[in-house]
């Protein structure tokens, strides 16, 4: 929005430049015709006026660079020809500023080019608005609308025939106007540019402003959906996005609670009529089919109680806690090794995060789980930079086709097709620790390890 705005603000000072600079040239030629016009008369008028031997010195010290004045006896060749427009305008102006009896013998030849007297005259040249002199505010004012009749004019050549008989012959010529641009131009194009950034800035930011608001939020929402609901507040399509974002993060609170609602009454229904048969069960003889069948009800009561954990998302609900991440990992390992279990962890120095405890022993727990299911033995291993914390956990099993390594986090998919407690278990454990992961803003990777087994990375941001 800035770079639009700045870049609106240049292309208009520079079409406004351009505007500007032509009329400018046109104006100080318009004005420097009229006083050459004007210095022209008055020559005129004394040397017509100038005793016989004066006439010569006067012309040689009325004559410039800007101006070539001479005596002759004859009158210009090139002022002979049938006048235009432009040159019949100065004619007429030039007759007006003469006495009758020297406007009878005037002629006058506008030209839009520089004759070879001005060859060598550049633009911005040390006679320029020599020409001109004081009377140039008063042919100024003299110009009125009509200024564009001299606008275009380079070179001037005009005879007056004297009341003696001689000619008197002019050459006036107009350097060009200067630069196009000047300094003062620059400064104002920047001092206005300036204002311009600065005030775009103000106003774009708080436009927004609650934009990053809103975008907080999105990421807030992904790692709580009980987040409080954000300030309604800027411009009212700002407004209106964060209201739509409430209503979408209370329909979502709904949906989950009634998911949660509808899976805990649905466990207990299931778990009442497998309640009853398990009592049954056990009240007949005890034989090899009935001991299948308690181990039957036994898994589903497993899976439904995996279904509801999986369904009520621990993570969402507990607080946030700055944790020593090395302490809690030492204890789960510890456990576990109490516990006569192969897991073991790299010693490292003491990492403090803020987060669910709670939800992040679940995951850990979880994914040590697959690893002595599958791999036999768990090594633990934590890595530490400015922005992540990756929890790294190494086996020794098999590892995972590369084509299966995303399909293993859906619900109930497993690599094992059967639903054995002996082989596996539901399928939900990677599933429930992805879910877990990604509401702390984390990531699990899984990686086949080059010297074999497979290695499960959790990532999560600082």
């Amino acid at each position: 929005m800035i770079l639009i705005l700045l870049s609106g603000l240049v292309i208009s000072h520079l079409l406004a430049g351009w505007f500007y600079t032509a009329e400018r040239q046109q104006a100080v030629r318009a004005i420097s015709g009229y006083a050459a016009a004007q210095r022209i008369a008055n020559l005129a008028r004394l040397i017509d006026e100038a005793p016989e031997d004066w006439r010569a010195r006067i012309v040689a010290a009325a004559s410039d660079p800007t101006l070539r004045v001479s005596l002759s006896a004859q009158p210009r060749p090139d002022t002979q020809t049938a006048p235009d427009t432009a040159d019949r305008s100065f004619q007429r102006y030039l007759a007006e500023q003469l006495p009758p009896a020297l406007a009878t013998g005037l002629r006058v030849a506008v030209s839009g080019t520089l004759g070879p007297p001005f060859a060598g005259m550049g633009p911005g040249g040390p006679m320029f608005g020599r020409m001109i002199g004081r009377g140039a505010p008063m042919f100024a004012r003299m110009m009125g609308p009509g200024i564009g009749r001299f606008g275009d004019w380079r070179s001037m050549r005009a005879s007056i025939r004297l009341t003696n008989g001689q000619f008197l012959l002019f050459n006036a010529a107009l350097p060009e106007s200067g630069p196009s641009t000047s300094w003062q131009f620059l400064v104002a194009m920047l001092l206005m540019s300036g204002i311009v950034v600065l005030a775009s800035l103000w106003a774009v930011r708080r436009v927004t402003a609650p934009l990053g608001t809103v975008i907080r939020a999105a990421e807030r929402l992904g790692r709580d959906v009980n987040a409080p609901p954000i300030v309604e507040a800027g411009s009212r399509e700002m407004r209106q996005a964060a209201q739509v974002f409430n209503e979408m993060q209370a329909r979502l609170q709904r949906i989950l609670e009634t998911r949660t609602r509808m899976l805990a009454a649905l466990s207990h229904d299931l778990r009442t009529p497998l309640t009853l048969l398990r009592l049954r069960l056990e009240a007949l003889p005890e034989r090899e089919e009935r001991d299948r069948m308690l181990a039957n009800i036994a898994d589903l009561d497993v899976m439904i109680a995996a279904i509801l954990n999986f369904a009520r998302d621990e993570a969402a609900t507990e607080p946030l806690r700055r944790t020593d991440l090395t302490a809690l990992l030492m204890a789960i390992v510890d456990d576990m090794a109490d516990a006569g279990l192969a897991v073991s962890m790299t010693p490292t120095e003491s990492v403090i995060l803020e987060c669910r405890p709670g939800a992040l022993r679940r995951v850990v727990s979880n994914l040590l789980d697959n690893a002595l299911k599958y791999g036999k033995t768990a090594r633990v291993e934590l890595l530490a930079s400015p922005s992540t914390i990756t929890i790294a956990i190494d086996d020794e099993g098999p590892g995972i086709p590369e084509a299966e390594r995303q399909n293993v986090f859906e619900p109930f998919y497993r690599l094992e097709p059967s639903r054995s407690r002996e082989t596996g278990g539901t399928g939900l454990g990677l599933a429930i620790a992805q879910s877990i992961a990604q509401a702390n803003g984390g990531q699990i990777t899984l990686i086949n390890r080059a010297a074999g087994g497979l290695r499960a990375v959790l990532s999560l941001p600082r």
